[in-house]
């Protein structure tokens, strides 16, 4: 009988990921296996507590901007221009193949619903080409984690206000940009840097001590290499060593993809989702209402708005800052499972209906949107498909 270790070893080493944590949780019986190595000579062994850049699996974490909804602070459906005046007025290219300067006003105000479902007209959509989508590489960073190339909240936001909406504010399903607004919009709200606001009211509270948007070196023996496979043939490139990007905190802490953490420190974030929101202190303190975790867990998107962003979310719908499955397209979908993948090679999910949860973080870079075959296989053994 195959068990995890056999999924994860069958995909490790010989030109693909170097090492692998991998997770399953059914109820409160959590199966963890660690293989292979955190980098590619083989010096030092994977482990259970080995961190890695999350890349995207930052993206439900920073729908804790829910929390500052639940302090009276903003609303869902707020216009952002009182904390991010660089979006008071947005302009929007008038087809989305259209030059960037050819444009015309939006429609409506961008509210803060809009950057949690993605909506707000800011991202990628399927064609990467587009001249407005362009802009958002070459002038904002966007694409795979860089984080000290990226510059500072208030220049970034001044950088994106000169960028035109690929689409009318809750209009179209766009990946990606959103998430990065909202870490702007928590620290301008909270009057203190994204940073700083997770740790002290998500990353201290759950215990998560090894997430953070930066190494310390007391951990980098624990921190796993970051690679990409070689286009010219065989083996894997290098992208980021463990005294690289993330040695210190960036300028721009990006709610995107800028985390790093653990295995056991994403399982704790999954488990107070699946508490409804409590963290589990004992102490009577929630971290987030019953309320707020349904909205982030529940499909907002139309079946148009799930079609157009099929590249990304492949039938899959999205709640607030992760997918949520809605079509059975594999033996591995379930309906309700919410979470979301991470460019290098990591992906978390859970399922409240079932109290599921998979964490697989590995060190490959994903070649695109597709998830690779480890990925899926993975996903079909925590399912028990």
């Amino acid at each position: 009988m195959t068990d995890l270790n056999d999924v994860l070893k069958k995909h490790v080493g010989d030109g693909v990921a170097p090492g692998a944590v991998g997770l399953v949780a059914r109820g409160d019986r959590a199966e963890v296996v660690a293989v292979g190595s955190a980098d590619v000579e083989g010096a030092v062994p994977m482990g259970r507590d080995s961190i890695f850049r999350i890349a995207s699996m930052t993206k439900p974490v920073t729908a804790a901007v829910m929390m500052l909804v639940e302090d009276g602070r903003i609303a869902l459906n707020e216009p952002v221009r009182q904390w991010l005046p660089e979006l008071a007025a947005p302009m929007v290219v008038r087809t989305p193949a259209s030059p960037a300067d050819d444009v015309v006003p939006a429609d409506r105000v961008i509210t803060v619903e809009d950057l949690l479902t993605f909506r707000a007209g800011y991202g990628f959509p399927s064609d990467f080409s587009l001249p407005a989508v362009r802009l958002l590489f070459s002038e904002l960073k966007q694409g795979p984690p860089q984080p000290q190339l990226v510059p500072a909240p208030d220049a970034w936001m001044d950088a994106l206000s000169r960028i035109p909406l690929l689409h009318q504010p809750g209009e179209e399903w766009l990946y990606n940009t959103c998430s990065d607004i909202l870490g702007v919009l928590i620290a301008r709200v909270s009057d203190r840097s994204l940073p700083e606001f997770l740790a002290e009211r998500l990353f201290e509270p759950l215990g998560m001590t090894d997430t953070g948007f930066a190494v310390p070196a007391a951990k980098a023996d624990r921190f796993a290499g970051y690679y990409r496979a070689d286009p010219e043939g065989g083996g894997l490139l290098l992208v980021d060593a463990p005294d690289g990007q993330w040695a210190r905190v960036p300028a721009f802490p990006s709610g995107a993809g800028g985390l790093v953490s653990t295995a056991d420190d994403w399982y704790a974030f999954a488990r107070m989702l699946l508490a409804g929101g409590d963290g589990g202190s004992g102490d009577g303190r929630r971290v987030l209402s019953e309320e707020s975790v349904r909205l982030m867990t529940t499909d907002h998107l139309t079946q148009a708005q799930r079609d157009s962003g099929r590249l990304f979310l492949e039938g899959q719908g999205w709640g607030y800052g992760g997918s949520v499955d809605v079509e059975a397209i594999d033996p591995w979908n379930v309906p309700g499972r919410y979470g979301w993948v991470g460019g290098t090679g990591t992906a978390g999910h859970l399922t409240p209906a079932t109290g599921a949860v998979s964490i697989l973080l590995t060190q490959l870079e994903m070649a695109g949107p597709t998830p690779p075959p480890l990925m899926r296989e993975f996903w079909r053994y925590a399912a028990g498909a």
